[in-house]
This record gives structure tokens, sequence and C-alpha cells, in this order.
């Protein structure tokens, strides 16, 4: 495999297969893909429809992508965008706060981790779905099917929230038990975590957040197990998560209800992939100086948007119809194509190796 062979586009009915492999690959509470045929189906029916529909969106839109080896004409990979996290009831976390408890008279003053229930990340686009075949997790795979989905984020903004967030899975074993769940959800709900995420459907846990109780959650009243593991990531949820803070996103704030992984949050603007990201015009003659490095770049399209993995020069302005990027992407003369460094802080990333 090499980067030109990688290909990330919009699911098919045809990815049926390849979606079935992966949620029955997928851990234990890691996975919004439910591993049934039937539930899969329609999830893809879903993508399908809000990739082609020419309406006004109304946040209830999910976005599913999948990522393929067209060497080995094999989908690889995928990942998904929620359009409004929490459409169709409130979306819930815990929030970090502290607070202090202090007394003058005994000289002795208090600093308490506490955990807020709140639904304060309501409305936000959540980015979801994120899945790599471990053979391809080390290169630039990871990268083309994580990122991607900011530059089609930006080139369609009215359809989403200026701000992303994305659950991370927290610590869970091999049986996809939870210590913060055990300690906390498992308190008012007869069921093991495992059970919990199926019912919800990894999206919305709004009526089980509901019965909870709302008022703080004092920290140091936890079991050791669970304090440890507030904000601790799963092994798995490692390599996404990486990315997601390579581009700025802020992971401090909020943990996922069931197993207290980490939600980050960020404005898009501020997001590296954005910052860096400029249009190149397809035109009849290329604009392009300085050497040459790895970028990913994206069509224009919604219903038939392509992302793909390029070398150009940081300088290029624009490329010629008869070129291999605009031909790979699908983009003739007079359109354009969005891009961004794959490694920005660095123009020689492609002798290190990166790619």
């Amino acid at each position: 495999m090499t980067p030109r062979d990688l290909l990330l586009r919009p699911v098919a009915l045809a990815d049926l297969a390849a979606l079935e492999r992966i949620a029955a690959a997928s851990e234990h509470g890691i996975s919004s893909l439910p591993n049934d045929q039937a539930k899969l189906r329609a999830r893809i029916e879903r993508s399908i429809e809000a990739f082609s529909s020419q309406d006004d969106a109304s946040g209830e839109e999910t976005y599913l992508f999948v990522l393929e080896d067209l060497a080995r004409a094999e989908v690889v990979g995928c990942s998904g965008i929620a359009a409004s996290a929490g459409f169709h009831d409130r979306f819930y976390s815990y929030r970090n706060e502290f607070v202090v408890h202090a007394s003058a008279a005994l000289g002795v003053s208090n600093r308490l981790h506490t955990l807020h229930l709140c639904h304060d990340l309501s409305g936000y686009t959540l980015l979801t779905s994120f899945y790599i075949d471990p053979a391809y997790a080390h290169g630039p795979a990871p990268q083309l099917l994580s990122r991607a989905r900011l530059l089609f984020i930006l080139q369609f903004a009215e359809r989403f929230n200026e701000r992303i967030a994305a659950e991370n899975p927290g610590l869970a074993d091999g049986d996809g038990q939870s210590p913060f769940w055990d300690a906390v959800g498992r308190r008012f709900f007869d069921m093991d975590y495992p059970q919990a995420e199926a019912v919800t459907g990894g999206r919305n846990k709004a009526y089980i957040a509901d019965l909870m109780p709302h008022s703080p959650i004092y920290v140091p009243l936890l079991p050791e197990a669970a304090q440890w593991a507030i904000g601790q990531l799963h092994p798995v949820g490692e390599l996404p998560f990486s990315i997601l803070q390579d581009e700025g996103f802020d992971a401090d704030t909020y943990i996922d209800i069931f197993d207290g992984g980490p939600t980050v949050e960020a404005n898009l603007g501020l997001l590296r992939s954005v910052r860096h990201a400029r249009r190149l015009a397809v035109q009849g003659e290329a604009i392009n100086a300085g050497p040459s490095v790895w970028h990913l770049a994206v069509s224009a399209g919604r219903a038939d948007f392509r992302a793909v993995l390029c070398e150009l020069p940081r300088a290029a302005h624009a490329v010629a119809p008869e070129d291999e990027l605009a031909l790979r992407l699908g983009q003739g003369l007079g359109g354009h194509i969005l891009t961004t460094p794959l490694w920005p802080e660095s123009a020689e990333s492609v002798v290190r190796g990166r790619p």
C-alpha cells in the first residue's frame, strides 16, 4: 500500500459486509456502529440520504465515511459525523469542576474534584465511528480518516455547528466492564456497561442520564479504580485521540457519563487542518512552486465527496484538469480542491518517513 492508494468516500450499500466486519471487530463500548445487520443497513441509508439530500439541513443528519485501499479494493476503516449531538434530546456529559471547602476556625482548606452532570455539548457537531484496520494504523491512513471530516465540515459549514466534539473510549476490560460505570451508573441501573451502550446506541444517552442524580459527584468518595479511570483512555482510543489533540481539541473539561473517557471539544476555525487549509483552482495551467510535501486533499462535492493524500508544493495555487490529483478527485476545469498539509509543522516530514 502507498498513500496514493487510499481513498476516503461516503459509505454505500455495497459496504455493508465491510461494516459488519468492522462492528464485529470493535471492542465493547468503543464503536458507535451497531453489531447488527439491519441496524447497519439503516445507518448506511441515513448516511446516503444525508450526503445526497438537497433539503436544508435539520441537524438530524449523520454522515458515514469509509476508507478504501484501492490497490486491494478493500474497506480498511470508517469514520463519521453527527451533525448535532443530542438532536432528539439533550446530550449529556460530566463536567470536571473543583470546589473549595474551607474552615477558618480549623485553618483547613480543601480543593475537591467534582463531576457535574450537564448538557453543555448539546447541539455540537460530533465526530463518531472512528475505526482503522490495525495493519494501517502506523502511517498516514488514520490522518486521512480522521482529519478529512474537518475539511468536509468546513466546506459545508451551514450544515454543522462551529463547535465540534468527540467522545473517546474510557477504560474497560476485555469483557467490557468499566470501573467508572460500575461505581456510578450501575448504582442506578441494573445492567452492565456493554448493555447500557447497546441500549443507547452510542449517541442518545439522555433517558439514562435523566434518571441519574443531578447533584455533584465528589470524586474522592468514589472507589480508587473509578477515580483512576476518570479521563483515561482505552488503549484502542489512543490513536484517534492523539490526532484530535494534535488538531487542537481540548480534553480537560468533559468526560463520558458511562465510562469516564475524555470528551474533547474545540472551535472549528481554530483547528490545525482548518487554519492551514487553502483552495486550489482547477484551471488550464497549474501554478506550483517550491518543494513538494504531503497534503490531504478533498473534492468540492457533497454526494460525491472524495479525500486523498497527495504531494503538492506548499505554494501551489492551482492544478491543471489533467493533473493526477484533479483526476483522482473527479474535479474538472472550473472546479476547486481544498487542501491542508499533512504535517504542517515541518516541510521535512516526508524525509523523516512519516507517510
